[in-house]
């Protein structure tokens, strides 16, 4: 079976071929196709891809692709990670919303309406490919916004998608370290929209602790997704939060924080990814890869020490030498996405959190509506856990946003300027139409 990765120079590929590693036999994957329309960084990451199956002693076949078509012909799975536009789009978003006095993040931000402004006319000519060329291929979306990205794709006829990220796959991995057991001894059920989520149970080897938890504050206190939260918000709410809630739940402690910053988010990931290609565009890759594969894997630590801390505050995690790395483990999006694959080959199935159809799992919403909860996937299928009332704060919150993205998707496809202002001004961290009708011309011309 084949994986191809559209997308394939993206710094997370070789985090995620590391992980394939580990099990691609078991998940019957022989080949990894690589395509992307920055060539130059394809052939960096890819040799460094290569590398690291080498250095295994695996013989998984990584093949770099020219064409989307040859990347795709035959696959069985299609991972979309593309940031079109680049880093800078990313950079040119978020200073465009500060200077309106809004919070620019790139997925709940107003910042996550430009990207997917990019990123869907892009993605659906890709599917057009993956329908001729693949048609039978599940399509996961590693793109961001990915709640937003899955909605366009799905409204669009193309079912066999599945949103991925990996905040909730993440908090479940460092809960479980946190209170000493195994990742499969520890239940942590989700619901809400990607970037917009709650953590409504937790079952310790089938005791159920939600309650102890948010009433813990050393507990909350030790772990970075809850530590930037306000610990009576979490008390209150009686539910743990997915760390994205800290833009609504904060958000003029965020905007504060951003402001006063020497850089945001988008231009420290920038001046990371620019440093980190420099070197590795100067090495002979061929000559000392593993030489390379510790300078990427150094400014993927700078880049992951450092999160979050612009928004919160928090002070970056201290950095380990240059030398002897290690790959991640293959966590993160790539680890949801091959539990997903997992479980879709198995009877006995795994419970996971993904961006899927709602199918009745939040009844408020229609079944069609994009969401992500937890499900449980295998050979049978994906069957999203229905949740029946939830508190009226989280509905609301929910009702809103899937809202705005829905006029989003609607003012992209049909490139309608004055449906942009309004989609943006239903965005609850923009919530002003002055404020949006600003951000739409902004947005324009950085387009043009």
């Amino acid at each position: 079976m084949k994986i191809a990765v559209i997308g394939g120079a993206g710094v997370r590929t070789v985090i995620f071929i590391n992980g394939l590693l580990r099990r691609y036999k078991k998940l019957n994957i022989d080949e990894v196709s690589l395509f992307d329309i920055n060539k130059e960084k394809l052939d960096i990451i890819g040799k460094l891809c290569m590398y690291v199956v080498e250095r295994e002693k695996k013989d998984l076949r990584i093949t770099l692709c020219d064409t989307c078509e040859g990347a795709v012909a035959g696959t069985d799975y299609i991972v979309t990670t593309l940031r079109v536009g680049g880093d800078h789009s990313r950079v040119q978003d978020e200073r465009a919303a500060l200077n309106a006095g809004v919070i620019g993040q790139e997925t709940t931000g107003a910042g996550g309406f430009s990207m997917a402004a990019r990123t869907i006319p892009v993605l659906l000519d890709y599917c057009r490919i993956f329908q001729k060329y693949a048609p039978d291929a599940w399509i996961f979306n590693f793109s961001n916004p990915s709640g937003l990205v899955t909605q366009a794709l799905t409204q669009a006829g193309y079912d066999k998608v599945i949103g991925i990220c990996d905040a909730p796959s993440a908090t479940k991995f460092r809960m479980a370290e946190r209170l000493g057991v195994e990742e499969d001894e520890l239940y942590v059920e989700f619901f809400g929209l990607n970037h917009l989520s709650w953590i409504s149970s937790v079952k310790k080897k089938g005791k159920e602790i939600l309650s102890e938890l948010v009433n813990d504050e050393i507990f909350l206190d030790s772990m970075q997704e809850f530590k930037t939260m306000d610990p009576e918000a979490i008390r209150s709410s009686k539910m743990l939060p997915n760390e994205y809630l800290y833009y609504y739940y904060h958000r003029e402690k965020a905007l504060e924080h951003i402001l006063n910053s020497e850089n945001t988010r988008g231009e420290a990931i920038e001046k990371i990814n620019q440093q980190m290609m420099k070197e590795l565009s100067g090495m002979d890759i061929n000559a000392d890869p593993e030489e390379a594969l510790q300078t990427f894997l150094y400014y993927m630590q700078v880049r992951e020490n450092s999160y979050m801390s612009v928004e919160s505050g928090v002070s970056v995690r201290p950095l380990l030498e240059k030398g002897k790395l290690p790959i991640p483990e293959g966590m993160g999006y790539a680890g949801v996405m091959l539990d997903c694959i997992e479980g879709m080959q198995s009877e006995e199935g795994k419970y996971l959190v993904l961006c899927i159809k709602n199918q009745g799992s939040l009844n408020f919403l229609d079944n069609d509506d994009i969401v992500e909860v937890t499900c449980k996937v295998s050979s049978r299928g994906i069957e999203p856990v229905k949740f029946g009332k939830i508190p009226l704060y989280c509905e609301n919150l929910i009702r809103t946003v899937k809202s705005y993205e829905k006029c989003s998707i609607e003012a992209i496809v049909t490139n309608d300027r004055e449906k942009v202002v309004w989609a943006l001004a239903m965005n609850p961290l923009v919530n002003s139409w002055s404020v949006a009708r600003k951000l739409e011309e902004e947005f324009y011309n950085a387009r043009s």
